[in-house]
């Protein structure tokens, strides 16, 4: 599925000041995140509403920082897709969840499973190379900033219990909610970053920690530290 129109982010940028252009992003990023809470607020649990899905500023904190690692060419297309999914009445956010079920409640995904979008073999290699750029510079960062990791999901789905989910298993679950356009995007984005060196797990976590009000992840990691000292 791709984008069905020419959007901003291909649209010439040649001409556009840099600051309009980045107005465009903020405001496409926060059309995002509000699609985003939408659908995971009103995800159906068993027992009723989590206490997340009422907690919309730590959603929206999370949601932007990971967006604004993203290109303009990410965004549109991740974009379109909630957009199609809103028109036709499907919830990204529940699909997620059920795609995580296939670590953490295998019986339970066998049951479901064929009720879930069909992912071609290209978008499922894709994938699992992103996942596992992700897991290297995830464990990268927890080891340079341990107090401020700590307080995260566990690193690999080996890890996962009906009472946690990994890192690893959620971002697998969100991957594949992604239309095929959208993963095929991220991937390019993803292999550009390797290629210079830039490890996106630590840049979102510098967007997390700004948002809370630090300057630096160094900064945040010291405050965590004496917060653990206590």
């Amino acid at each position: 599925m791709g984008i069905q129109s020419q959007s901003w982010a291909d649209a010439p940028q040649h001409g556009c000041p840099k600051g309009s252009a980045q107005k465009m992003k903020k405001s496409v990023t926060e059309k995002i995140v509000e699609l985003e809470w939408e659908m995971f607020s009103n995800v159906s649990n068993v027992g009723g509403k989590a206490s997340c899905q009422s907690d919309r500023q730590t959603f929206q904190i999370m949601r932007l920082s990971q967006a604004e690692t993203w290109p303009e060419e990410v965004l549109a297309s991740w974009l379109n897709d909630l957009e199609t999914a809103q028109k036709d009445s499907r919830n990204l956010m529940s699909e997620k969840y059920a795609w995580m079920m296939e670590s953490s409640f295998p019986d339970e995904f066998a049951r479901i499973s064929d009720k879930l979008p069909h992912i071609d073999e290209d978008a499922l290699t894709m994938i699992e190379e992103m996942v596992n750029l992700n897991l290297d510079w995830k464990l990268a960062t927890e080891e340079k900033y341990p107090f401020l990791s700590g307080r995260g999901r566990p690193l690999r789905a080996t890890q996962d219990t009906p009472w946690g989910t990994s890192f690893e298993t959620y971002l697998r679950g969100e991957l594949k909610t992604y239309s095929p356009e959208t993963v095929r995007r991220l991937w390019q984005h993803t292999r550009n970053m390797l290629q210079q060196g830039v490890n996106m797990a630590e840049m979102e976590l510098l967007n997390q920690v700004r948002r809370y009000g630090y300057q630096s992840l160094e900064e945040a990691e010291q405050a965590q530290a004496r917060c653990a000292r206590f």
